[in-house]
């Protein structure tokens, strides 16, 4: 499926799964994440502001969700992990998380579901990371509940995801505060907190927006190191398509809670069906866009 519209049927949303987007003649994965024409609304004004999204997310693979501001694209993913704002509702659709609706799980289970199945990173790490706490032991902290292992233990196994996640001197900065250290190092420590128990997913929700260049490119570079070393399946939310081109192995474009175009990211990128992609590119071929799809194509 290329492109969808405010009136497509509602199970149209459904057809385009990991099998399309895998290669000719392979297996079809199982979903980690299958999302089935979802719906989102506010529920004191009835009104629907997401209106039917769908993806399969397989180990390994990565999916995009580009659009600009008030598209829908984080409400997509709070639905996805069952932490909507208050007033807002799934109101249509499903999750499934391993074939199971989500719906049908106790708040116990999808709690320990989005801990240790799915994990999440967002735009600004220090509203994520307790300012009075020092980074390590929060990380170790998560590692001890979710695998009930002793403090040495969570310690250990802390300092090498300090490791893992390209933090120099990671000793030093177990044991810092979180205005001890920049942007990318939060985002780095928070990355390192939510791959802590091995998720199987990973939804990064604006994860680089904030910082600057240099910095996106290592923290994206990081991601697909993860992705490539562990198969970790990644959900990518993002309003810069230059992220998605280089990330992502398919991409989904919202507008106004609605996807209107959705396919391999080469593909929606090279050749795009919906005149709203097209704007899109057109705007962001000036900050670099056109080297990952030259080097897209080149592949």
């Amino acid at each position: 499926m290329r492109t969808l519209s405010q009136n497509t049927a509602p199970d149209r949303a459904e057809e385009y799964t990991a099998t399309e987007s895998a290669s000719p003649g392979a297996p079809a994965a199982t979903p980690v994440i299958a999302v089935r024409d979802v719906r989102v609304s506010d529920r004191v004004t009835g009104r629907e502001i997401v209106h039917g999204v769908g993806f399969d997310l397989t180990p390994g693979r990565a999916v995009g969700i580009v659009g600009e501001s008030g598209s829908g694209k984080t409400l997509t993913c709070r639905a996805v992990l069952g932490i909507l704002p208050p007033h807002f509702e799934v109101s249509g659709g499903r999750v499934e998380i391993d074939g199971t609706d989500i719906a049908s799980l106790t708040r116990r289970q999808w709690t320990s579901l989005r801990g240790t199945t799915v994990g999440a990173v967002f735009q600004d790490p220090a509203s994520y990371l307790n300012p009075s706490i020092r980074v390590g032991a929060q990380i170790a902290e998560v590692i001890r509940v979710k695998k009930g292992v002793k403090r040495r233990e969570a310690r250990r196994q802390a300092l090498e995801l300090l490791v893992a996640v390209r933090l120099r001197d990671p000793e030093l900065v177990y044991g810092q505060y979180t205005y001890e250290l920049s942007g990318g190092m939060l985002q780095r420590v928070l990355i390192a907190a939510a791959i802590a128990v091995e998720p199987r997913a990973l939804i990064a929700d604006e994860a680089t927006t904030a910082l600057d260049v240099t910095v996106q490119a290592e923290i994206l570079d990081l991601l697909a190191e993860l992705r490539e070393r562990t198969g970790l399946a990644l959900v990518v939310v993002s309003h810069d398509l230059a992220v998605v081109a280089q990330l992502c192995d398919e991409v989904l474009v919202m507008r106004q809670g609605e996807v209107v175009e959705q396919g391999p990211t080469h593909s929606v990128l090279h050749d795009p069906q919906h005149e709203y992609t097209r704007l899109l590119i057109a705007e962001h071929e000036s900050y670099g866009l056109d080297r990952f799809l030259t080097g897209q194509e080149a592949s």
